[in-house]
């Protein structure tokens, strides 16, 4: 409570809705010290109101670096996209091109493991690695992700399709569904895998965006190892 029962916020109020009291009353604004906020010394008005200014000066700085720096990763990131989808447009063998997917797909955006396995291929890829039986927990498995699933490594079968090496074994992991639409009908018939050791480079709380596109562009170019 104020003097004579007026509070501050009654001061406040009247300041705001009295916008020319400190022109008639300029001289006032001369003598107001407030707290320095780093110290005890007192400021003059101008001159904290000066400093409020260059700290948000500063953090506009630190917030247009940070975009500079995503923008710039952002960049690299479809430079890595580019050159992967090319790679994968320019294989002709398409036996080969499971294993060039997950290689190329290792280089560029350094994954530790990759792997993948297609069911419903052409009798002619019937006895590659690439289509070694799964079980049906997996179809299912797969054929419900309406996203990439990403997260810890509990024991999925698919985490044994991949080769660890001297880093160690996944234990995060990323399975992406790789889907085909015909007929207006869409249908899963295969899942890629991706690994880590770090048990944080795949969480739960990660954005699946840049995963589902991965999937499509693999999807793609798998579809053609499919029988009729």
């Amino acid at each position: 409570m104020g003097i004579s029962g007026i509070t501050e916020q009654d001061i406040a109020d009247y300041l705001v809705s009295t916008p020319g009291f400190f022109e008639r009353h300029a001289g006032l604004l001369a003598t107001i010290q407030l707290s320095h906020p780093h110290g005890h010394r007192t400021v003059s008005l101008q001159e904290r109101q000066a400093e409020m200014l260059r700290d948000k000066i500063k953090g506009l700085e630190s917030r247009i670096m940070d975009m500079i720096r995503n923008g710039q990763e952002n960049i690299g990131i479809a430079d890595r996209l580019h050159r992967w989808t090319v790679e994968l447009m320019r294989q002709a063998d398409a036996a080969s091109l499971p294993e060039q997917l997950c290689s190329s797909l290792r280089h560029e955006f350094l994954i530790p493991l990759a792997g993948l396995r297609l069911w419903g291929v052409a009798p002619s890829h019937a006895g590659a690695s690439f289509a070694a039986a799964v079980s049906e927990d997996v179809r299912s498995f797969a054929a419900s992700l309406s996203q990439p699933y990403c997260g810890v490594n509990s024991g999925f079968e698919a985490a044994r399709w991949l080769d660890a090496p001297e880093g160690g074994a996944a234990t995060s992991l990323a399975l992406v569904p790789l889907t085909i639409t015909a007929g207006g009908e869409t249908k899963t018939f295969g899942l890629l895998v991706l690994g880590s050791p770090d048990p944080t480079r795949y969480t739960a709380e990660m954005g699946t965006e840049f995963l589902a596109r991965i999937g499509d562009i693999a999807s793609a170019a798998l579809a053609r190892l499919l029988g009729d």
